[in-house]
Formats: structure tokens, sequence, C-alpha cells
């Protein structure tokens, strides 16, 4: 009895081989709280289940839930078609090329619910790595199960009975905090490069081990990330910014090898005294935002993790003659044309993060009407945050962010007063250029200017 009650617990029954047959957990057994579950999630799988259809939640949010946490995306799992899915919900869109799914929407409320994937066929499109490109096939729960990723994430939840099911001894891993991939991990890398990333996000989130044949082959088949559509990439760097653990997952990155073209000279950024204090200054206040439930701007997280390249590029741009603020442009422009072939950067984050570069050195002007033309500035408090960064990594003197913090907050009066005290001698700008072209002396000019200065004037 009590070595029965073992095995549906720790889910060892997966040791005999047979992954057809799951492990059921009874809601004694597997501790979720209902009330963590949304009603939206409740009624898509009640409503598909009414239709006599199998439905399910699964992957992380039944993974978060074991662990008691509230899922922020409940994604759903059943064996009915995306078109009997899309028949039964109002307002249901089959997207998806590589595999079909279906968003169901409440509202502002997404919900992804997909079609039991069955065993991944040998004839399914691949690209000459392996990565598969194509591979619409549906099959039984069990067939699904063996898709998944990781064992934690193949454990599958049925709120009308509140039983979950385990194929593959998640619960286990569960427990004793270990990242294990299903399968062969070097076939299931090949098969989704993305995987390599998500083993980092996951471990460094939930402060799992990595299982040791599952982090064996990540090192060496990490050039693998340079063979998927940087859009997708692009997507898991940002979930593995915005997971809360940025620094954490960064450094994970660093440690399996998987930073490289990812985010170039990271290493040489994280290896300079100012950069590396700078970069986790930016990641942990990331973190404390994520953690308190507050929006963060992926535009201003870019922004902090390229800005030492910027620089870099800044002080070569004026040291060749270029006026500050056109050579300030001229190395936005090189570092986000990089990026956006690298990391497929949104026009929208890298408008952001231009504005957020360009406004730096008009913090230097604090005199007549300038600072109040900049408190007019749609993006201020983004370049303001920025601002405070710099200084708190010793890039610049503290004085300057004190007084733009003075200034912001005073009334009109006080604001007249702070203008009329000379400033400190304090610049946000690079080093000055030794030498100084005419102007029209470039042709270029200031062509690469964002929404500010674009004619690369002082104010």
């Amino acid at each position: 009895m009590i070595k029965k009650l073992i095995r549906r617990i720790l889910g060892t029954k997966q040791e005999t081989g047979d992954r057809t047959q799951p492990v059921t957990l009874t809601a004694k057994e597997h501790g979720i709280d209902p009330k963590l579950v949304s009603s939206n999630a409740i009624r898509v799988t009640s409503t598909l289940q009414q239709a006599g259809f199998k439905a399910f939640l699964v992957g992380g949010a039944v993974r978060d839930l074991l662990l008691g946490v509230k899922p922020k995306d409940f994604d759903i799992a059943t064996n009915a078609t995306p078109e009997q899915v899309k028949k039964l919900f109002r307002r249901a869109f089959i997207i998806g090329r590589r595999f079909q799914i279906v968003h169901v929407m409440f509202g502002q409320d997404l919900l992804e619910v997909t079609t039991f994937r069955g065993a991944s066929q040998e004839d399914a499109l691949k690209d000459e790595h392996g990565r598969v490109l194509r591979d619409n096939t549906f099959g039984e729960q069990h067939e699904d199960a063996i898709r998944r990723d990781f064992t934690i994430n193949a454990m599958y939840y049925d709120p009308a009975t509140q039983t979950v099911l385990d194929y593959h001894g998640g619960m286990a891993d569960i427990r004793n905090k270990t990242l294990r991939i299903i399968g062969l991990p070097e076939a299931r890398f090949r098969e989704d490069p993305v995987r390599l990333l998500r083993v980092v996000r996951f471990a460094a989130k939930l402060n799992f081990s990595i299982a040791p044949e599952t982090r064996a082959p990540i090192t060496v088949m990490a050039p693998l990330i340079n063979n998927v559509p940087a859009a997708r990439v692009f997507d898991e760097m940002l979930k593995l910014l915005l997971s809360g653990h940025a620094l954490a997952c960064l450094q994970q990155l660093r440690k399996e090898g998987l930073h490289h073209g990812l985010l170039p000279l990271l290493d040489v950024v994280l290896e300079q005294p100012l950069g590396e204090k700078f970069v986790r200054l930016a990641l942990d206040a990331t973190d404390e935002r994520v953690r308190q439930g507050k929006p963060v701007s992926p535009g201003f997280l870019f922004a902090s993790l390229l800005w030492h390249q910027v620089v870099e590029k800044w002080k070569a741009y004026q040291a060749a003659g270029e006026y500050p603020i056109p050579a300030l442009h001229l190395a936005a422009d090189d570092v986000l044309n990089t990026q956006t072939d690298k990391l497929a950067l949104q026009r929208k984050i890298a408008s952001d993060m231009r504005d957020i570069w360009a406004m730096q050195p008009r913090f230097d002007r604090r005199v007549g009407k300038t600072p109040y033309k900049l408190l007019e500035h749609p993006r201020l408090r983004a370049g303001y945050d920025f601002l405070l960064l710099r200084c708190a990594s010793g890039e610049i003197d503290s004085e300057i962010g004190e007084w733009w913090t003075d200034f912001m907050e005073a009334d009109g009066g006080g604001r007249e007063e702070l203008l009329a005290k000379k400033p400190a001698a304090t610049s946000t700008v690079a080093a000055p250029a030794k030498k100084r072209r005419r102007r029209g002396g470039r042709s270029r000019g200031a062509s690469g200017a964002g929404s500010n200065d674009a004619s690369g004037k002082s104010e």
C-alpha cells in the first residue's frame, strides 16, 4: 500500500518504460489549489468536455499550479481538431504554420488551445541541421506528452475531476527541483534549438538544477541557435529577460555558452567594472518591477543591455572628428542595425531605445528653457531612469541625477532657483573629440538622428 502511494506521488511507474499509461494523481496527492485556476480556462475545458472531447490544462500552467504559483497564462490541450475547437467559441482564431493552434479570446484574456500532437514523423519537413519546419500531425494524448519538451511541462490537469495525469515522472522532478528533457537530449535540441534557451530560462526562473544528461550536449549544440528565425529567438529572449530572473538567466546563458550571437560583446561589457555594474543595476530593477507586477519596457531593457556598445562607438566617432550629438546618433545606428539583424528588434522597441539614448546628452543642458522643453518629452521618465542608472553605476557624476530629481519634483519657483544656480561641471556626454570637422565636412551629417535633435545641434 505504501509503495503504491509512493509510485503515485513520485511517478516512479515511468521507470518501467510504459509511457502510454499515465500516473493519475488526485487532488490530495498533487495539492493544486483550484482557486488559482482561471475561470476562463475552466470555461474552455468544460465547453470542450461537454461537446464530447477531452480537455486539460497543460504545460507551464500545470507546473506553476503544482508549485503553488498562480499562472500568468493557461494553455489547454484537447483531442478536438482546430476546426472543431473554433466552432465552439465565438471569438476563436486558428493560427500557426508549423503546428496549428487556436486562440480563444474572452475580452483581453487569451487562451491557447492545441490539439494533441502525434508522434514525430520521420518524413516531417526539416532543415539540414535537423530542425523540424512543419509537422501538423495530430495524435493521442500519450503521444502529445512525449512531444513536450521537459518532464515538468508534460503533465495534464483536469479542473472538473481535479486530477493530474503524469506520463514522464514530472512530479518527481518537481519535488527534486530537476529540469529534465523528455527523450534523447541531442535529438530534441536538434528538432527545436530554442529549447536550449528554454532550459536556461526555466532553470534560472525556477531555481532548478539541469539533469546531467540534459546539460551535457548544450554547449556543443549552442551554434544551432543561429539556424532559428530571428523573430523566434527574440521572443524567447524577451521571455527570458522578463521572467523576473533576468540576471540569473544571463548568468546561466554565459555558463552554458549560449550567449554568443544573442547579445554580442556581453562578455566584454560584464568584464568591465562600469559596464557590469550598469547591466546588473538595470536587470535588478527589471526583476523587481516584474516581481511587483509592474509593466516593463522592452525598449528600456535592451537600451540598457546595449548601452556600452553605443558608448564605445560614440567615443570612436568623436575621436574621428564628429560632433558629440551626431556621433551619438551614428553610434546608435551602428548598434541597432547589427541587433536588428540578429534579434529582429521590432521597430517600436528600436525607436524607444534610440529616444532613450538620444536624451542623455540633453540632460547636460541645465540652463534657460531647455530643461522645460525636456520635461515635455514623451519618453522623459525612461530617459531619466536611464540617467539615474548611469549615475548609480559610476559612469557619470551623481550630481546631475540629483539635480534633475530636484528639478522634476520642484514647483515653478523652485525650478527657477535651481536654474539660477550654476551647475557643477559634469557631463553625460562621452569623452569630447580632440578635433572637429567643419559643418558640411561629413556627407552623412546627422542622418542617424532619432526623433530628437535631428539637426545634430545642441539646444
